[in-house]
C-alpha cells in the first residue's frame, strides 16, 4: 500500500513538475518578426527604425525576430500598467551589446523617452544604481530591469511583468 502511495506522490509530482516546465518554455520561446507586430499592434504599441526597416542583420533596422514571449508580454504588461504611449526603437537587430541578457538573445527592448514613461519608470520602480556606462538603473517588481540611456530607456525583460 506505501508503494502505491509513493508511486502516486511521485506521479504527481513529475506531472506538475512538466506542466511547469510547459508553461515555462511557452513564456521563453522566441516569436516571429509578424507575430511580435500583431502583439504590439493589438496593445496599441509602436515601433520605428532609423532605415525604416526591419531586417535582423541590419543596424538601423528594428526587428523582432527572435525576441522571446516574455519580452512581447512584458512590453504589453507596461503599456498596460503605466497608460503611456510607448514606441520601440531597439529590438533584436544587431550593433547592441552582447551578453545573456541581451536584445540579440530576445531579452531586451529599447523605446522612445518620453515624460510619461519616464515618470511611470522613476516614480515605480526602484532606483538599483548606475550601470558601468552611467546608465541610471531602475527595477519592477517583478524584476525587470529599466536603464535610463538618455535619448531612451533600454528594457530588460526578465519576466512578462505580472501578465
Amino acid at each position: 500500500m506505501r508503494t502505491h502511495t509513493r508511486i502516486a506522490t511521485f506521479l504527481g509530482a513529475l506531472l506538475l513538475g512538466l506542466g511547469t516546465l510547459v508553461a515555462t518554455a511557452g513564456t521563453a520561446s522566441a516569436v516571429t518578426q509578424a507575430e511580435a507586430e500583431s502583439a504590439f499592434r493589438a496593445a496599441g504599441i509602436t515601433w520605428s527604425s532609423s532605415g525604416g526597416c526591419t531586417t535582423q542583420s541590419n543596424p538601423t533596422c528594428t526587428s523582432f525576430s527572435g525576441l522571446r514571449q516574455t519580452s512581447v508580454d512584458g512590453a504589453r504588461t507596461l503599456r498596460s500598467a503605466s497608460g503611456c504611449a510607448l514606441n520601440i526603437t531597439g529590438g533584436t537587430e544587431v550593433g547592441h551589446a552582447g551578453g545573456t541578457y541581451s536584445h540579440t538573445n530576445g531579452y531586451k527592448l529599447d523605446f522612445t523617452r518620453s515624460s510619461c514613461l519616464t515618470g511611470w519608470v522613476t516614480g515605480t520602480y526602484t532606483y538599483i544604481g548606475v550601470r558601468s556606462d552611467g546608465a541610471r538603473l531602475y527595477r519592477s517588481a517583478s524584476g525587470n530591469e529599466y536603464a535610463d540611456e538618455g535619448n531612451h530607456w533600454d528594457v530588460t525583460f526578465y519576466s512578462c511583468g505580472g501578465c
